[in-house]
């Protein structure tokens, strides 16, 4: 994959992933973010918020294609390089800088199907900052570690006061990965549905 590539030749001196990473991107960074792909309908609008060095986005973009992807980051020098992964991939994904909170990118990015991030933030916060990108029944579809049980059980409660479902946590990649991709699932709630009940739901495997 040219990404990996790219990555590999000029991702460590740009400052986008860290030095040992440069062995391992495929299975802990390539691979870990496009496997996300499965649990996203055909042709959703995506919004990865804080995309950074293109995780999730980028994988993903290649592994679908049909997926109208934006990729979100507030840093000049990283919406540079993705802007150049764009251009030199071909890719048909956007480049925006700015951030989720604020009105504009709000306005720009509203009606999203999907908002996916990957080491953004803890899930209370990274959900009202996606929320209002999210159509109703939109979905964010978080990356997160082994932490994220423990997580979804402590931000749930704030999750679902500020328009959201219970999250649930699911694994990706079951079938290629030694290790496969965790994720928390939130979905935005219609006002009147509410959200009863306390804690994650049960973990799919």
């Amino acid at each position: 994959m040219q990404f990996a590539e790219l990555l590999a030749a000029v991702g460590v001196e740009r400052g986008l992933i860290g030095p040992r990473e440069v062995d391992r991107l495929w299975d802990r960074h390539l691979l870990n973010s496009a496997v996300i792909a499965e649990t996203l309908p055909d042709g959703a609008r995506v919004v990865d918020l804080g995309s950074g060095a293109g995780l999730p986005g980028v994988p993903l973009c290649i592994a679908r294609p049909d997926l109208h992807i934006t990729l979100l980051e507030p840093m000049a020098r990283r919406v540079a390089w993705l802007t150049e992964v764009v251009d030199t991939l071909a890719l048909s994904a956007s480049v925006v800088r700015g951030r989720a909170e604020e009105p504009a990118i709000k306005q720009q990015l509203a009606g999203a199907d999907v908002v996916i991030a990957r080491a953004v933030a803890p899930l209370a916060r990274l959900w009202a900052w996606s929320a209002p990108l999210l159509r109703q029944g939109g979905r964010l579809v978080a990356l997160k570690g082994e932490s994220a049980e423990e997580e979804s059980a402590r931000d749930g409660g704030a999750v679902t006061r500020a328009g959201g479902s219970l999250p649930v946590v699911e694994r990706c990649g079951a079938d290629l990965l030694a290790v496969p991709t965790t994720i928390i699932v939130v979905t935005r709630l219609n006002p009147q549905q509410g959200a009863r009940g306390r804690g994650p739901r049960r973990t799919k495997k």
